[in-house]
C-alpha cells in the first residue's frame, strides 16, 4: 500500500451503507499527491508494479475486493501492517483518504521499488497466492475469508448479470 490512511469517511460508500453521516472527509495534500504521483508514474514506466488500484472509491476492502475479482489468483492482507492513524478495522479498510493505491510488485521488483519509494508512506502488507480467495487478516485472525467467483457473482449481479 502506498500512502498514508486516516479517518476519512465522510461521504463514503461504507457510511452510506451504514446510514451515517460522517464530517471527516478526505482532504488532498497537493504537494503530497504529486511526489506521490510522480513515483507511481515512475514506478509504473520502471515496470516494477505489477498492478495499480486507487483507494478512492470505497477504500482498501473494495479496491482488493475488485483487484481479486478480476484474477484467478488470491491474495492475502494484513490490516496490522497498513499505515494509518487509525485503530479500527472498519475504518482502516474503509477509509477513502487521498492518494492512496493498493499496488502488486513482483518479487524481483520488490527492493528498486521500496527504494523509488523510501521517501513516502508505503508498507508491504501482504502478498498475492494461488488459493482464488482474497484474505483479510488483523491481529493474527482471518476477519474477511471470500473466494474470487463470490467476489465475481456479487459484482456482476449489481449490473443483472
Amino acid at each position: 500500500i502506498i500512502g498514508m490512511t486516516y479517518a476519512e469517511l465522510g461521504g463514503s460508500e461504507y457510511y452510506k451503507l451504514n446510514s451515517v453521516i460522517g464530517n471527516s472527509v478526505p482532504k488532498v495534500n497537493a504537494q503530497g499527491a504529486k511526489k506521490l504521483f510522480d513515483a507511481i508514474t515512475k514506478a509504473i514506466d520502471a515496470g516494477y508494479i505489477k498492478s495499480c488500484h486507487d483507494l478512492s472509491e470505497g477504500g482498501l476492502g473494495v479496491a482488493a475486493a475488485e483487484m481479486a475479482l478480476s484474477s484467478k489468483y488470491g491474495m492475502e492482507l494484513q490490516l496490522d501492517k497498513v499505515p494509518t492513524k487509525v485503530n479500527r478495522n472498519d475504518l482502516i479498510m474503509f477509509s477513502e483518504s487521498n492518494s492512496r493505491f493498493l499496488v502488486e510488485v513482483p518479487e524481483d521488483s520488490k527492493s528498486k521499488f521500496e527504494k523509488l519509494m523510501q521517501t513516502l508512506t508505503h508498507a508491504n502488507i501482504g502478498k498475492v497466492n494461488s488459493s482464488s480467495n482474497l484474505e483479510i487478516i488483523s491481529n493474527d485472525k482471518s476477519i474477511v475469508s471470500v473466494n474470487n467467483e463470490m467476489l465475481r457473482n456479487a459484482w456482476k449481479k449489481t449490473f443483472g448479470g
